[in-house]
């Protein structure tokens, strides 16, 4: 559909901050306006599905919850996404559906709320 396509104007719209910086280059931006950048910049080509790898990775509490909150707002829009990531409740947040992988291999699969009603899972593969 022509409405739900991505332009700048809605880019903007998600990632307000983008507007004032669209002139620096890339490489001298934040670890978060990086983020958002990178995610703009695939947003761009219309995707149906987002592949996002550790998009939390090195950033401030402040710029994750804005980057979680502005995710979920991508994940109510319908865009489907696949997120690989550590941040627990990052993933708790915005999932519908968690796998577990420890070396390549599935150990869980299920919704979140099952996965934090099983404290045996927990203890064996998301804490420390």
């Amino acid at each position: 559909d022509k409405d739900d396509s991505w332009d700048e104007e809605r880019v903007f719209a998600l990632f307000p901050d983008l507007r004032d910086i669209q002139s620096r280059l890339g490489g001298v931006l934040s670890g978060g306006q990086q983020q958002m950048l990178t995610i703009a910049r695939s947003l761009m080509n219309n995707p149906s599905i987002l592949l996002l790898d550790e998009p939390s990775e090195g950033l401030a509490p402040k710029v994750v919850e804005d980057l979680r909150d502005q995710v979920k707002l991508l994940k109510d829009s319908g865009l489907s996404i696949v997120l690989a990531e550590q941040n627990l409740n990052f993933v708790l947040y915005l999932s519908d559906y968690c796998h577990i992988l420890e070396k390549g291999e599935i150990k869980y699969s299920g919704s979140p709320e099952d996965l934090q009603k099983n404290p045996a899972i927990f203890e064996q593969y998301l804490t420390l």
